[in-house]
């Protein structure tokens, strides 16, 4: 298992993390497999995207968009209930095949993080199948 972290500067931010991922493959046992990728947080999480310029704002936009307006009951800080909410629907984790040490994306598809709630440093952890 590798552990890395990813420090964000914003309070939503988008952080491309593929090539540290396919960077972490080098050492992998076999040339092919699944990777495994945690977050270890709850206001933030990880997915894959599109990142022509501008989307990741249109992304970053959109979620915050998806949920009405409420009273939150949130003990700790009701102001952040959304970036829990948000985080849990995209999800802490992904499971991504890989061939020859590569990550076998589509096209355009990158591996992302999702900030919600920073600045902050993130920590994940990748599995190698």
């Amino acid at each position: 298992m590798h552990t890395f972290i990813v420090t964000t500067r914003k309070k939503d931010q988008i952080v491309d993390i593929t090539d540290t991922i396919e960077h972490l493959l080098r050492d992998a046992p076999n040339a092919s497999g699944l990777c495994s990728l945690f977050v270890a947080h709850t206001t933030c999480a990880i997915t894959t995207a599109d990142l022509d310029p501008g989307t990741d704002l249109d992304l970053l936009d959109a979620l915050r968009h998806l949920l009405p307006q409420l009273a939150y009951r949130h003990p700790h800080d009701p102001s952040h209930t959304e970036d829990h909410i948000i985080a849990s629907l995209i999800g802490p984790s992904l499971l991504i095949p890989y061939q020859n040490y590569q990550l076998m994306l589509g096209t355009w598809q990158r591996v992302i993080l999702v900030e919600l709630d920073g600045p902050r440093q993130r920590t994940l952890h990748l599995s190698i199948v």
